[in-house]
């Protein structure tokens, strides 16, 4: 019974560190635009004073409140999108994440992930793999914390994430 119950904690542990780190590797590489912003940063921001009137900012203050981690990291290196691509099948499966939507557009997948809380109402991941066209840019993208799904367009607006256009038709699809 020890080991089994020793298995299961490494088990776990391994599985939390995987998620925590499974994109980290692009991070500072050559060749990948990386974007990473921590729950420290989203506190930062939402402590920024707004004009009550404005509905649109308001929304997007928010939901930064809402949000631990965001993680995008962007190529056009033929190389490092193929392990972009593994690492993400990879992620996919072993995160227990549901599929959303996929979009096949001109040569371009979009595939987007979501991991519910246990009521379904709510977000602590949402999860973007755009395999990018002959010209287009690879784009692999983690959200994580509380939030709804229908307030990411308010997200992708303001702050100009890649695949911001297939994340509104998610946010749009889901109900």
């Amino acid at each position: 019974m020890k080991n089994f119950i020793i298995t299961v904690i490494l088990a776990l542990f391994t599985h939390a560190f995987y998620a925590q780190n499974a994109f980290d590797k692009f991070d500072g590489q050559d060749d990948v635009t990386s974007v990473i912003v921590n729950k420290k940063m989203f506190d930062i921001m939402s402590k920024v004073k707004v004009d009550a009137s404005d509905k649109e900012t308001q929304q997007y203050m928010n939901l930064i409140k809402k949000l631990d981690n965001l993680k995008v990291f962007k190529t056009e290196n033929p190389k490092v999108e193929a392990e972009m691509r593994v690492l993400a099948e990879k992620y996919i499966k072993t995160a227990n994440l549901e599929e959303l939507m996929r979009i096949n557009d001109s040569g371009k997948n979009v595939k987007i992930y979501i991991k519910s809380t246990a009521n379904d109402t709510n977000i602590k991941e949402l999860f973007m793999f755009i395999d990018g066209s002959k010209n287009e840019e690879t784009v692999l993208l983690s959200l994580t914390g509380n939030f709804d799904l229908n307030e990411i367009a308010v997200l992708t607006d303001k702050m100009k994430l890649p695949g911001g256009t297939d994340l509104k038709k998610a946010s749009k699809g889901k109900k």
